[in-house]
């Protein structure tokens, strides 16, 4: 079978070399590419006589997928598949695979660092202090005796509790389905609207689906303290961002963290959290660490082996 990884995933070709080296030995054909591209054209080209692909999180919606038709097989380097048609996908035959747990660690720390910048104001503090300025009043808040409302609780959102409670946060979830490890650790699930009102902060770990497109809004951020913190490390779209925008304006809430938007950064200039004061934002970084990169490689490769063993 010819397998294609049509990006880099952040691996060096030594290993690609070597991955090369151990799918000729199984009979099979191995092209990578050491680059990301993302346009539709360059990706019908390197994916067109595939029958597996490796791939991260560049869209792939059906106008590609239609132009490779010896794909059988998609093994994704990421924990979300809101990006691939998984409708084509289905109605084609064509099997797909996430990389699940490879960025939990990664995710959650970056989630809880969010926290911290933002209650203590490190990255607002460093602007300050390269202006001259001394800190002022300012005093910030601690993490510990806060009240922190995790919004999903999946293995990401797990993670992040166990932090926080390291930290001596007192943790309270919701989530769809309730989960026995999660009442062990001592958190009590609470509607959604009962976690908004008591929570010091929020902290987002749902996937993207229609239940959870824009879940929080401007009804729900209205619920939250004028004190509170809004995370999101999630997905974009799980949050009315104008919404989000105008209660930073508005003071609604004290402030939020962003690290995952509508659409993949760069951001337009027009876009509305860049304008909105108190909001930490970065460019989609929460699963980039090179720990978490060598995991998906294992994981993405491994699930590949499998799938070829089965047929």
């Amino acid at each position: 079978m010819k397998i294609v990884c049509v990006e880099s995933l952040g691996i060096g070709r030594e290993t690609f070399d070597a991955l090369a080296a151990h799918y000729s030995a199984l009979g099979h054909v191995f092209h990578y590419y050491l680059d990301r591209r993302e346009n539709e054209a360059t990706l019908i080209e390197r994916m067109a006589d595939a029958e597996v692909v490796v791939v991260s999180n560049i869209k792939l919606p059906a106008p590609v997928l239609s132009q490779c038709p010896h794909l059988r097989y998609l093994s994704v380097g990421f924990t979300g598949l809101d990006h691939i048609d998984l409708g084509y996908c289905q109605a084609h035959g064509i099997a797909v695979q996430n990389a699940a747990g490879y960025s939990t660690t990664a995710v959650s720390e970056l989630a809880v660092g969010m926290m911290l910048d933002l209650m203590r104001g490190v990255t607002a503090l460093d602007g300050t202090l390269r202006q001259g300025k001394s800190r002022g009043a300012f005093l910030g808040r601690e993490l510990r005796g806060k009240t922190v409302g995790i919004v999903g609780t999946g293995a990401i959102g797990i993670a992040t509790a166990r932090l926080l409670l390291a930290f001596g946060a007192k943790v309270v979830a919701y989530s769809r389905s309730h989960r026995p490890e999660v009442e062990a650790l001592g958190i009590a699930y609470l509607p959604l609207e009962a976690l908004l009102r008591q929570s010091d902060i929020v902290s987002l770990h749902t996937p993207l689906t229609d239940a959870t497109r824009h879940l929080i809004g401007i009804p729900e951020l209205a619920l939250m303290k004028p004190t509170a913190l809004l995370i999101n490390t999630a997905r974009g779209p799980v949050c009315d961002i104008n919404a989000v925008a105008n209660a930073l304006q508005n003071g609604t809430i004290a402030g939020a963290a962003f690290d995952v938007f509508e659409q993949e950064p760069p951001l337009p200039s027009t876009h509305p959290l860049l304008g909105a004061p108190h909001c930490l934002l970065t460019p989609h970084v929460a699963f980039a660490t090179e720990e978490s990169f060598a995991a998906r490689a294992d994981i993405v490769f491994a699930h590949v082996d499998q799938w070829l063993q089965q047929q």
